[in-house]
């Protein structure tokens, strides 16, 4: 290391001096060097709630969620509401139902066609189908007759291959019997009729204020989604009136 004085004159010829240290060749190099070495990088910080959102794991477990979700919904079970009085007292409006989809056959999306169907609906069934005079409707009601039954209705009361038919569930609240041939007539006198092959004969429990195959004919059994079997929530609009009673209850 090599040390310099420097000599200063004043203005008013006061005299001073100062020095400067240089540094060594040895110095130097290592001054150099330092100078090159990049800093180290600080550490990365958290990229926040949406960053970490983002990530890869969370984005694989969402999309497996979404197929999971999907798969459950189009060919296990499927979450309805009912918007209509139609079948009450079995289900109230605002009562929230879960469908069974695979039990009558599992459902080829964008077809009517059926695989491994478990069973056959059955008389007394709850069914939710595709309403056949508009597809983009589901209807719920109750299965009344089979493919091969003959259907009669005289004020008010059903026959089921010429018997008196009683299912337990039907009810009447209007005290008015309609006749044949005045407007809604089938509502209390109806055919007879058979069920053709592939088909069902539906009726809503509210048995008079019920739109139904008294009006609008069979429902094809491959238009059938499934089988309601339990409420899961039920309030008679958004938030209000609580019908806590009413959840879980097992759909008969």
């Amino acid at each position: 290391m090599v040390s310099i004085f420097f000599l200063h004159y004043g203005t008013r010829g006061a005299i001073s001096f100062s020095f400067a240290v240089t540094p060594s060749e040895r110095n130097r190099k290592r001054m150099k060097k330092n100078r090159q070495t990049p800093a180290a990088a600080p550490a990365a910080k958290p990229a926040g709630f949406f960053g970490s959102m983002l990530s890869r794991e969370n984005i694989e477990a969402i999309v497996i969620a979404v197929v999971l979700a999907l798969f459950i919904r189009t060919f296990i079970v499927q979450a309805f509401k009912i918007p209509s009085g139609s079948m009450q007292p079995t289900l109230l409006i605002g009562d929230h139902i879960l469908v069974n989809k695979f039990i009558y056959g599992i459902g080829i999306p964008f077809t009517d066609i059926k695989l491994l169907d478990v069973k056959k609906p059955e008389r007394g069934d709850v069914v939710v189908f595709i309403y056949p005079e508009d597809e983009s409707k589901d209807y719920i009601k109750r299965v009344i007759g089979l493919p091969g039954d003959t259907i009669r209705i005289v004020d008010k009361q059903i026959f089921l291959n010429g018997a008196r038919y009683h299912d337990g569930f039907g009810v009447y609240t209007d005290p008015v019997t309609l006749q044949r041939g005045c407007l809604n007539g089938n509502r209390d006198n109806f055919g007879p009729v058979t069920v053709p092959p592939n088909a069902l004969f539906v009726m809503g429990d509210n048995r008079d204020h019920s739109a139904d195959s008294r009006f609008w004919g069979f429902v094809d059994i491959n238009k059938v989604r499934g089988k309601a079997f339990i409420i899961y929530w039920s309030w008679e609009s958004f938030l209000k009136n609580f019908r806590f009673s009413r959840i879980g209850r097992l759909i008969r």
